[in-house]
Order: C-alpha cells, then structure tokens, then sequence
C-alpha cells in the first residue's frame, strides 16, 4: 500500500501530466511514450513532461544544471546535456540517448521529495518590488516578493512548476507539506580557473586536477557591452551586496535617474552574491529574474541564478584565475 507521502507526489505527478490548455489528446502526442520519473526517453530539445523534469533534477545534482527547473527541454538544457556529456566522454548532441541516461540514472535519490513548509519559510517580510531604480532605491531591503518566489528560488524551480506540482496546497501556510525537487547537491571542489564561455552561454568551474567540476548556464555581455575578453582574476566575493547604481554605465538608464544605492536582497539587480572581477566595474553575480539567464542580455557581466552564484561564490577565492572567452 502506498503511503501517505507517496500518495501526495503521485498526485503532484497527475497535476503535471494533467495540466495544460491542450486536449489530453494532444499531450500524449507532445510527450515522450510510457513518460514518468521512472522512464528513460529519448530526449531532445523541444521534449517536456516528467522525463524532462528527472533528468533536469538529476543535471541539477550533477552540477550541469540547465537552470530553472522547468520540466521543458529548452536551449539551456540542451547545452548543459552537451557539456555533460562531454565530461563524461559521451558524444555531445544535447541529446539525452540510452547511453546519456545510462550515465545520469546512477544517480539514484529521489527526483521529487516532500518539504513541510516552516514558519520561517513564510515569516517574510514580503512585498511587491518595483521596476524603477529609483524606486528600489527608497526601500530598505529588496527581499521576496512571496514565500512562493522565495520557496521556488530554494529548490530551483520555476513559479509555474512549484504550483503546478502542489495543487490545492497552500504555499503560504506554515505546516503546508508539499512536492519539490530534490536539488541537495554535494560541496564543491575549490576551483583553480573559472572559465566563462560566450559561445556556450556558460560559467565553468575547472578543478585542481584540470576537470569541469561544475558548469552553470549564463548570461554573458551584449553588443552594448560585450563580455570583456581575456585572463583576469577574482578579486573576492562579496554576499548580499548592495548595488551601487550609476546611470552613465548603462546604456538604457531611463532619462532623470541619478546615481543610488540600491539595497540588498536577492531581488537586488546582482542577486544574493557579487564575485569581484580584476577587470573593474565587472563582476559574476546573481539575479533576481533566473528564468531569464541564458535568454536575455547583461551590461557586460556575467549573470547566474541566485543558487549557481552562491554555490560558485563557495568554491573561489582572491587570485583565482578567470579566463572570459569566446
């Protein structure tokens, strides 16, 4: 007989598979034959469903996250499966096949597990964050918005998928138990180089023995403010930064904005952690919008969600050589 939290995430999992504006029909045509947490598909860019989401936690675990844990096979995905696979010296399609799977599924640990929601997961403060500068700048801190936005950001899930999986739960209340992914992951090696890499859209750590520990999807520069090539250094890290904003260095400052000091929060424009450059002004940072990373542009730095920021942040230290590159 199945027990009570078992019950709970087969029910999270009828919610994922149930939900959408399509008919169940169309759904079964979208997704991959016989897909659970259990099934090892073929997988390419443009899959979504259950399979998807277990072999995202298991990339997540593995330290090759594709980023927002989604249950969709996007660009982000498909590149951190290539670099995976790389490391493992499989051949790198982006292409999850029986051999990929093979290699991911030794991972064994839940996908899914249960959290019961604490009084601290819902103590806040929470409030609305304005898009205006000078706005945020007025406020003391730039924490949640929600315990939703708070608890998504914790287990590196999207919003979407967090509700999608809990369905009829209350993510505000305290005693709540829910169906999350199970991103516990192992420390860290310390990094001798960090490689940033424009062309891959990615932030690698390189391990003493000349490995790819980690390798985390970014955002990296624009054609306003291309990604400064070349060997630098790590100055340092510094957590739960201010911002000190200066219009004249962004290009798309709005017209009567001055320079300001932004509070800190992982809603601040770097997140929950700033790592220093030797290349001044830049710097390896977090965000508070991770669906973005990898899709969007930056004003020259290098942006991660809060979560690969803050696990990067633990590995580095002054001096450590980073290398920024095409």
């Amino acid at each position: 007989m199945a027990t009570q939290k078992q019950g709970r995430i087969l029910a999270a999992l009828c919610a994922l598979l149930l939900a959408s504006g399509t008919s169940l029909a169309q759904q079964q045509q979208a997704a991959p034959p016989e897909d659970s947490l259990d099934s090892t598909p073929p997988l390419a860019a443009g899959a979504k469903g259950l399979a998807v989401l277990r072999a995202q936690v298991l990339l997540d675990r593995a330290h090759f996250p594709s980023g927002e844990i989604d249950a969709q096979y996007g660009s982000n995905m498909q590149r951190a499966v290539a670099a995976w696979q790389r490391r493992h010296s499989l051949k790198a399609t982006g292409r999850l096949d029986e051999k990929s799977w093979e290699a991911l599924t030794r991972d064994t640990a839940p996908v899914l597990v249960s959290h019961r929601i604490t009084e601290a997961d819902v103590a806040g403060p929470f409030q609305a964050i304005p898009e205006d500068m000078m706005e945020k700048a007025k406020l003391t801190s730039l924490g949640y918005a929600s315990a939703e936005e708070a608890l998504a950001e914790r287990f590196h899930v999207s919003p979407e998928l967090l509700r999608l999986l809990n369905k009829d739960k209350d993510l505000n209340r305290a005693g709540e138990e829910i169906v999350v992914p199970g991103v516990s992951r192992s420390a860290l090696p310390a990094a001798s180089k960090v490689v940033v890499d424009r062309s891959d859209l990615s932030v690698s750590l390189i391990d003493e023995q000349g490995q790819v520990a980690a390798r985390f999807p970014a955002t990296i520069g624009s054609r306003h403010d291309p990604l400064p090539l070349g060997k630098w250094k790590i100055n340092g890290v510094s957590r739960d930064p201010p911002f000190h904003y200066n219009p004249k260095l962004f290009w798309d400052a709005e017209e009567g904005h001055s320079k300001a000091k932004i509070p800190p929060g992982p809603n601040n424009p770097v997140g929950v952690v700033w790592i220093d450059l030797s290349k001044p002004h830049y710097g390896i940072h977090g965000t508070p919008e991770p669906r973005t990373i990898g899709k969007t542009q930056s004003h020259g730095c290098i942006r991660l969600s809060n979560w690969d920021a803050a696990a990067l942040a633990d590995a580095v230290k002054p001096g450590t050589p980073a290398l920024l590159q095409r």
